[in-house]
C-alpha cells in the first residue's frame, strides 16, 4: 500500500506544481470572478482551469480513482466518498484573496483511501509555501520537517478563523459569539482567508487552533493529514472523530486545548455536504 501512496503522491505533487503556474499569472489579482451561493463565495476561470488540470491527469494515470472537486460539485457533480481512492480537491482555497490579490490563496489536494485521510498536499505557489504530508510519515513545509506548538491553554494560544462565505443568520449568529470567546479567552485571532493554509499553519506551529462551521471537506481533506501528521490532532468540534463531509473542523496542536475549545465553542449544524 505504501508503495501505491508513494506513487499516487508523485503523481499528484508534479500535476499540482505545474498548476501552480496559472495561479501565479495572476499575482496582482484576477477581476474576472463569478458568483455561487452568495455574494461572498466566488469562483474564477482559474480555479475551474486548475480543477480541470488535476482531475485530468490524475484520472488518465489512475483511471479507478474517484474525485471530489469543489468547481465538479458547485456545477452538479457528486459530492460521494466510498473505500475507493478518492482525490479531494480545492483549486484555489481562498478564491476572495485571489481576486483581490492578497497572496494567502492555494491549491489543496488530500487523497482518502478507505474513507482515511493517507496524503495531503497544500501550496501556495505565490509565496512558493508547499506543505505536505503522508500517513505515518511526518509533515513537511518545503521539504523540512513541521510540528505542531506545545501550547495546551486557550489563554495561551493563537487561533486561527474565519468569517466564511455564507450569509446564513445562524451560522452568522454563532460565529460572531465565537469571536467574542477567543478574544475574550484567547491569546490572539488571525485570519488568512483559506481553510487549508489555517489549518498548516497548525502544523506549522505559528497557530494554536482552527476551527470553522461551514467549509466542505475539498477546504480540509489535505490539512487534517498533514495537521496529524505534524503531531496534532482534528476532530469535530463538538469532540466526535472528524467527519470531512461534515462541514465542521476543528484541529490543535494537541488534545488538551482541542477539548478546552469543544467545551466553550457554540456550536452551529450546517446542511452536510
Amino acid at each position: 500500500m505504501s508503495d501505491s501512496i508513494d506513487e499516487y503522491f508523485d503523481a499528484a505533487l508534479s500535476l499540482v506544481k505545474s498548476a501552480g503556474n496559472l495561479i501565479t499569472e495572476h499575482t496582482a489579482g484576477c477581476k474576472l470572478f463569478e458568483l455561487k451561493s452568495s455574494d461572498i463565495d466566488l469562483v474564477t476561470e482559474i480555479d475551474k482551469k486548475v480543477e480541470e488540470t488535476l482531475i485530468g491527469g490524475l484520472s488518465e494515470k489512475f483511471p479507478d480513482h474517484k474525485f471530489i472537486g469543489e468547481e465538479t460539485v458547485s456545477d452538479g457533480g457528486k459530492c460521494e466518498l466510498t473505500d475507493a481512492p478518492t482525490w479531494v480537491i480545492d483549486p484555489i482555497d481562498g478564491t476572495m484573496n485571489f481576486i483581490h490579490g492578497f497572496p494567502h490563496s492555494c491549491i489543496s489536494v488530500g487523497l482518502m483511501i478507505n474513507k482515511v485521510g493517507v496524503a495531503g498536499i497544500v501550496y501556495n505557489p505565490i509565496l512558493q509555501q508547499l506543505f505536505t504530508a503522508k500517513k505515518g510519515q511526518g509533515a513537511f513545509l518545503n521539504d523540512k520537517q513541521i510540528h505542531v506548538s506545545q501550547v495546551n491553554e486557550l489563554k495561551k494560544a493563537l487561533i486561527t478563523f474565519e468569517t466564511g462565505t455564507s450569509r446564513d443568520v445562524e451560522r452568522y449568529k454563532a460565529m460572531l459569539q465565537n469571536f467574542q470567546l477567543i478574544v475574550s479567552k484567547g491569546h490572539g485571532v488571525r485570519s488568512l482567508g483559506s481553510a487549508a493554509l489555517n489549518m498548516c499553519m497548525v502544523a506549522l506551529g505559528g497557530a494554536d487552533a482552527y476551527f470553522e462551521f461551514g467549509i466542505h471537506a475539498w477546504d480540509i481533506a489535505a490539512g487534517a493529514v498533514i495537521v496529524r501528521e505534524a503531531g496534532g490532532v482534528c476532530i469535530d468540534p463538538a469532540g466526535e472523530p472528524l467527519d470531512v463531509l461534515s462541514r465542521r473542523v476543528l484541529c490543535a496542536s494537541n488534545v488538551e486545548l482541542a477539548q478546552e475549545l469543544t467545551q466553550n465553542l457554540v456550536q452551529f449544524y450546517p446542511e452536510r455536504d
